[in-house]
């Protein structure tokens, strides 16, 4: 699945093509993705003018006109296309994989924008921005981890007396929104954080943060930048809006190098994998204590 870094790359692709415009035509091209479409999704959209593109956790939010918001998850295949002939906009060859375009947006903007779903895990809502908060897949998320709040202090507040290991806390998504299984993996060997260890031992007796509380918030955040700026890890379907691939996937230190040497200088150990909560954890067992 697309994980945070994915998405916001995604989001940026699409914002210059959405922001600004109004839907002239909307095709649907089934009933259903993940979950039925809304009622009248084509015909609700035709004419709203998309006023912000943002994004939640891994959900992208078009806020329109009207004051609905289009939420799009791209679920474990879901991508979109720009096919644009407007400034700024990369043009690129239709996919192969036509049969799996099932909506397509066209746009003031003389943008098409096509999502693709070939598993169709993906969906696509319209709910009011003003009880967005409190739909179900919303109301119980935590922070965004790219935003002011991630620092050292608010993960001893969140990590505080919990004998959960590290990973898994900072994969709950009640906690912080849109970590991954990859992004935590070389978060946790930047900062030289086993994901073993306690949660809680990132906390002071007295409630306020450790150093490697403070070391884990910037490495947490100094990672989902970098592969940000690399347009995500392209792994198996991720491709950004203009159809190029994303190259974080060549500066991971630990995911997916199982029995290659500790990249860390001075580090003489190896890279290991074990399985935690069903997940694949790549760590070195030396450096990361």
């Amino acid at each position: 699945m697309p994980e945070l870094p994915e998405v916001e790359t995604v989001r940026r692709g699409l914002e210059p093509a959405m922001t600004g415009a109004r839907f002239t035509k909307v095709e649907q091209r089934r009933a259903d993705l993940r979950f039925p479409f809304p009622p009248d999704f084509a015909e609700r959209l035709t004419g709203r003018r998309v006023d912000a593109l943002g994004r939640r956790a891994k959900y992208l939010l078009a806020d329109l006109d009207n004051g609905d918001v289009l939420v799009m998850h791209l679920g474990m295949s879901g991508s979109f296309r720009v096919d644009a002939d407007m400034p700024g906009v990369f043009h690129h060859d239709r996919s192969k994989l036509a049969a799996h375009d099932h909506v397509v947006f066209h746009l003031s903007s003389g943008a098409a924008i096509t999502y693709n779903d070939p598993r169709r895990f993906g969906f696509m809502l319209l709910e009011p921005r003003a009880t967005l908060a409190d739909h179900r897949f919303f109301r119980d998320i935590g922070v965004e981890p790219l935003g002011n709040e991630l620092d050292g202090a608010l993960l001893a507040r969140l990590f505080a007396g919990k004998a959960a290991p590290l990973k898994a806390a900072l994969l709950d998504q009640t906690l912080i929104a849109g970590l991954g299984n990859i992004y935590v993996c070389e978060a946790l060997h930047r900062a030289g954080l086993s994901p073993r260890r306690e949660a809680g031992d990132l906390a002071r007796k007295d409630g306020g943060p450790t150093k490697r509380a403070e070391l884990l918030a910037r490495c947490v955040r100094e990672v989902l930048e970098e592969a940000v700026a690399a347009g995500g890890s392209s792994l198996r379907d991720h491709r950004q809006a203009d159809g190029s691939l994303g190259y974080f996937q060549h500066n991971f230190r630990v995911y997916d190098r199982e029995n290659e040497p500790c990249p860390k200088p001075g580090c003489r150990g190896t890279i290991a994998r074990t399985v935690q909560s069903g997940r694949s954890t790549f760590y070195c067992g030396v450096c990361q204590r």
